[in-house]
């Protein structure tokens, strides 16, 4: 079994190298096995390329034929950008498949799985499941539900602070998490800040990897009134990203004009004063066929979004030192609980050392939820 889980595992690497690159597909990788090992690998890189199973059969050629296939997510049985990849695993002549869940999609959802049994090709589920879920969360929310996958990322002193009294926020991490928030960054859709982030410190918003290796997301700015400032930084062009300014319906069409000369997108929610509906943004984002937001600040953003019950994983960034001080904010606004049971709890926690930072993750949700192990 553990050299079984091995496989999987290169199977799951493999799909995680085309991170923020397949939605609103799924990252899938696949490992072809034979007698003397791994004879085929290849993964899913783009939405209208060939999935990763067809591309490690064709990497494997003939000696697919009696191997087995180890995938992360249940191949395909259904026609729609590529033909199915039943199909193509029949035709080589694999002995037995082994996915690590089942695809909720419910155009696959179990038919795949049908299909290959139906032509004799042994199929099991369960192994590395958790692994599988946790890569694929974002996808797995998306197709259940119809929304995004929603991450909450903060970087906070030891004693909680995210700036000095006098707004100073640079820089509370080190260069490690810095570092790692672009990758985050690179990951997902969308990264969505609040107008008080883009008055106070005029993000860019873009994901900055070594040697110009990042793909910047789609960038939305919560600005009920659309006070942001035409030469901002958030409005610059960027290569494949959208700038969304998120606005109430008492919002001036003049400044929506202005701002949209300078390529911004103005999407208008109607509602009562300033106050936004988050769970019905996020329903409308997830028709825009986003499956994943990054929320990055500032306080008050993050307290509509956790008072909304549309957070599913928060993300933060200590570093070791104490700010103090009453008017230093903190990384949540809003009211806040008034009992300590009312308190949010966190499940499924991670922690990751990031020189002498640490990176805390986890779930507002129970982890796995979106799709049940098999």
């Amino acid at each position: 079994m553990e050299g079984k889980r091995r496989y999987m595992m290169r199977a799951l690497d493999l799909a995680a190298e085309a991170r923020g690159r397949t939605s609103p597909n799924p990252m899938v990788g696949a490992v072809v096995v034979g007698e003397e090992g791994v004879v085929g690998e290849g993964c899913h890189l783009r939405v209208g390329e060939d999935h990763a199973e067809v591309r490690a059969l064709a990497a494997a050629g003939k000696r697919a034929r009696g191997a087995d296939l180890y995938v992360n997510l249940e191949p395909c049985s259904h026609h729609g950008r590529t033909p199915p990849c039943t199909e193509a695993i029949k035709d080589a002549g694999v002995h037995r498949v082994f996915a690590a869940i089942k695809d909720p999609n419910p155009l696959v959802a179990g038919k795949g799985a049908e299909d290959l049994r139906r032509a004799g090709i042994s199929v099991r589920f369960g192994l590395a499941a958790s692994e599988a879920r946790r890569l694929n969360e974002a996808f797995l929310k998306y197709i259940r539900t119809g929304m995004p996958f929603v991450f909450l990322k903060t970087a906070v002193s030891l004693d909680g602070k995210t700036a000095t009294r006098k707004g100073d926020s640079r820089w509370i991490s080190n260069v490690q998490a810095r570092a790692r928030v672009h990758e985050l960054r690179d990951g997902a859709d969308a990264i969505m800040v609040g107008i008080g982030t883009v008055l106070a410190d005029d993000p860019r918003l873009t994901a900055r990897l070594p040697e110009g290796a990042g793909r910047s997301p789609h960038r939305i700015v919560i600005d009920p009134l659309l006070r942001t400032p035409p030469g901002a930084r958030v409005l610059t062009a960027e290569a494949g990203s959208r700038t969304i300014l998120v606005a109430a319906g008492r919002a001036s069409a003049e400044k929506a004009d202005r701002l949209e000369s300078r390529g911004a997108e103005v999407m208008i929610m109607e509602g009562e004063g300033r106050t936004i509906d988050m769970g019905r943004l996020m329903r409308r984002l997830g028709k825009m066929g986003m499956t994943s937001v990054m929320v990055e600040g500032g306080s008050e953003v993050a307290a509509s979004l956790l008072s909304a019950g549309v957070v599913d994983k928060v993300v933060y960034f200590i570093a070791p030192k104490i700010i103090g001080g009453r008017e230093a904010p903190g990384a949540v606004g809003g009211e806040g609980a008034g009992l300590m049971k009312e308190a949010l709890e966190l499940k499924d926690l991670r922690a990751t050392v990031l020189g002498d930072n640490i990176m805390v993750e986890g779930y507002l949700r129970q982890q796995g939820e979106w799709c049940s192990p098999d």
